[in-house]
Parts: C-alpha cells; sequence; structure tokens
C-alpha cells in the first residue's frame, strides 16, 4: 500500500523543508530544497571516508597521466559507466550489445541506442567543459542529446520542466509519491544557487563533498522530466575532472549506484527527510573508493593483457599490432569494422583477423543479421572489461 506523503515526513533542516502552495485548496505538499551549505562540519566518519576516497582517486588519477595512450582505457570505462547509469533507468541492454552494435548497426535496439545517446553527451560535457564552466547552458545542452531521437525525446530535451513531477511508483500521485520535488516556478532561483556552487561558492569545500552536494542537489530539484538521474551522474566526472582530481573520465559511480540502487535512493531521501547528510556522504564516498580501486585493477589488467599482445605481435609480418590497438577499445570485431579503421581491403581484414583467431586472441561468434555477416570477439579482453565487481561485505 502507498503511504500518503505528509509535511510531517520530512524536516525542516539545513537542506531544505517541506512546502505547499499558497492559496491552492487543491495544493499538494513538495519538497523545497534551501541553498546548498557552502560551509559544513564534517563528522568523523565522514572525514575518515573522505580520506580513503581521496586516496584511491589519487591512484585513479596517477594512473590517468602515467598511461601512454588513455583513449585505451577512457572508451571501455564509458561505455561501463552509460551502461550502468542508464540500466539505473530501467534500460535493458548489457555491455555485449553495447559494443556489438558500435561494429554491426543491426545490432541497434531503443535501449543499446539509449546508452549511445549518453555517451554522445557525455562527449559533449567534456568537450564543452574545456572551454565553458559548468553553467546551466552547458546542462540544458548535453540534456539535449541525451533524449534526442529515443523514448525521452518527447519529454522537452534541453529545456526545463513546466509541469510538476513526482517519484515513485507506476500510478502513484503527488500525494503517494516517495518524493516530490520543488515546483517549476522555484527552478530558476535553485538553478542559479546550484551554478553558483558548482563554479565558485563550493571551492572551498574538498572535490568529492562538492561533487556530493552537488548530486545530491540536482537530483532533489530535478530540473527536467526525464534524464535527472543521467544528466545528475554524468555531471560527477566532469566536475572532478575540472577540480583537476581526474585527468581523464575513469571513475564509474553508475556502476555502484545501479549495484546499490536502493541504499542511493535511501540515502539521498534521508537528507530530505531528517537532514542526514553525513548519511549521503559516507555512502558517496564509499562508492568513489570502491571504483576507483576497481578501475586501477581493471586498467593495470587491460594494460598487461595488450603489452602481452604487443610482444607476440610484434614478432609477426602482418599488421597485428594494429589489430590488438582495436580490439582493446572494442572487443568485438567484423572484416568490415577492421577494413575500415586499417585502410585495408576487406580480404585483408579478413587474414588479419584468421591470424589473431589462429593465436587465440579472437573467437568467431557465426554469421548473424542480414548478409550474413560475421563477427569475431576478444574473450580475454571482454572478461576484463565486462567482469562484476566484487564489492567488499
Amino acid at each position: 500500500m502507498l503511504r500518503r506523503v505528509e509535511a510531517r515526513d520530512f524536516a525542516d533542516s539545513l537542506f531544505g523543508a517541506p512546502a505547499r502552495e499558497p492559496g491552492n485548496r487543491y495544493a499538494f505538499t513538495y519538497y523545497l530544497p534551501k541553498p546548498i551549505p557552502r560551509d559544513l562540519d564534517l563528522g568523523r566518519e565522514v572525514v575518515a571516508a573522505l580520506s580513503e576516497a581521496d586516496g584511491a582517486l589519487g591512484l585513479l588519477h596517477g594512473l590517468g597521466t602515467l598511461v601512454s595512450d588513455p583513449s585505451l582505457l577512457i572508451g571501455p570505462y564509458r561505455r561501463r559507466e552509460a551502461l550502468a547509469s542508464s540500466q539505473i533507468e530501467g534500460t535493458q541492454t548489457s555491455l555485449s550489445e553495447v559494443f556489438q552494435a558500435e561494429v554491426n548497426e543491426q545490432a541497434n535496439s531503443d535501449d543499446v541506442m539509449e546508452v549511445r545517446r549518453y555517451l554522445e553527451a557525455t562527449d559533449l560535457a567534456y568537450e564543452l567543459v574545456k572551454t565553458l564552466p559548468i553553467t546551466q547552458r552547458l546542462v540544458l545542452q548535453v540534456h539535449e542529446v541525451l533524449l534526442r531521437g529515443v523514448r525521452g525525446e518527447s519529454r522537452n530535451p534541453g529545456e526545463y520542466r513546466r509541469s510538476p513531477v513526482w517519484v515513485g511508483r507506476p500510478g502513484a500521485t503527488p500525494e503517494t509519491a516517495a518524493f516530490v520535488p520543488p515546483l517549476p516556478a522555484h527552478l530558476p532561483e535553485l538553478m542559479t544557487d546550484w551554478e553558483r556552487f558548482v563554479n565558485d561558492d563550493g571551492r572551498s569545500l574538498p572535490p568529492l563533498v562538492q561533487a556530493a552536494l552537488m548530486h545530491y542537489q540536482f537530483e532533489t530539484i530535478h530540473p527536467f522530466l526525464d534524464g535527472n538521474g543521467r544528466i545528475g551522474r554524468l555531471l560527477i566526472n566532469v566536475l572532478l575532472m575540472e577540480r583537476q582530481r581526474l585527468s581523464e573520465p575513469l571513475l564509474y559511480l553508475s556502476h555502484y549506484f545501479e549495484t546499490h540502487r536502493d541504499e542511493y535512493y535511501a540515502a539521498l531521501q534521508d537528507v530530505r527527510e531528517a537532514g542526514d547528510i553525513d548519511g549521503w556522504f559516507r555512502f558517496f564516498l564509499r562508492a568513489v573508493r570502491e571504483q576507483a580501486d576497481d578501475a586501477v585493477t581493471r586498467a593495470r589488467a587491460l594494460i598487461q593483457l595488450r603489452e602481452t599482445y604487443l610482444s607476440e605481435a610484434s614478432r609477426s609480418r602482418s599488421n597485428l599490432t594494429a589489430l590488438v590497438e582495436i580490439v582493446m577499445r572494442n572487443p568485438y570485431v567484423t572484416a568490415q569494422s577492421v577494413q575500415v579503421s586499417l585502410g585495408m581491403t576487406n580480404q585483408g581484414a579478413r587474414n588479419l583477423i584468421r591470424t589473431a583467431e589462429s593465436r587465440g586472441w579472437l573467437v568467431s561468434l557465426g554469421a548473424a543479421g542480414r548478409g550474413g555477416r560475421q563477427q569475431w570477439y576478444a574473450p580475454e579482453v571482454l572478461q576484463i572489461m565486462d567482469a562484476p565487481m566484487q564489492y567488499p561485505d
């Protein structure tokens, strides 16, 4: 049974308070955030968690500066992040399907296209932040790309919402929803405060604390009809790169959030209902630490495998070295994808693939789709990229 949302369910805290539209007899209770605090006393447990997360993030940052070709890591990590962030919102696809669609358009589906739009939106955000601060203009442009041509395209891409929204089970109403964000009339003031905090006012805080507050407030404001979670999670990497805590976008927090989805939503809601910001900080910082550790471990495994393949390829007269670089970015290939990437004949691409297949680097998936296009994949590469994270108990 859905509970009725009452003002008494939400504390009047440093972060917000329940509100109702004055003079409206049909008004419902919603949550009105307060300006983001610019100064906070962090609890002892938060300080300890911050120290551990900072250390893990430092190792990941250092790895990104030491790798001679960061794109080796960026591609797979961005796809894992895009996939997990989309899965939180209900997208049903896999990392393998995302990779396959990049070399074979026939493998595209609505779900895969949502992940690919997330990747395009991410690319745009990283490009814009090179010359622009993290402004509302940037957010709106990225949102427009995120929803273009996919299931959310009827939900006003690139525009703030002009109607109330609520978060809850299917069929919920504002009275029975788990959370009702602020009314549209509040958005200009709230997003202006958010923008100031992200760019100037929050810089006295540790970057990870600023990122946690930025994400919490964005999700609480809920400025769009659709795509709020994906945009809010995408901005975490953008902020950490802008604050020079990451050299490359190698932190994929959405995987942790997706795996701990109930805890993720509960931690955000506990700030609204009880002002428990320390609980949110602890959850967020634990996610940073564990994902950063995993990213470093996964990166080292990919680099080691690449060096092994390159060492073997250097003793071959064929163009195996170039093929190694291709499968390290996408473990799925077709003769046509190799032909286009390396500028060779189709038969030359097939011969190169057969050589890699004879070494056990590639395995045939057989022919599929119109025209019976054959596809191969690199099992050792995919295993590293797609292996599940092992979270401590």
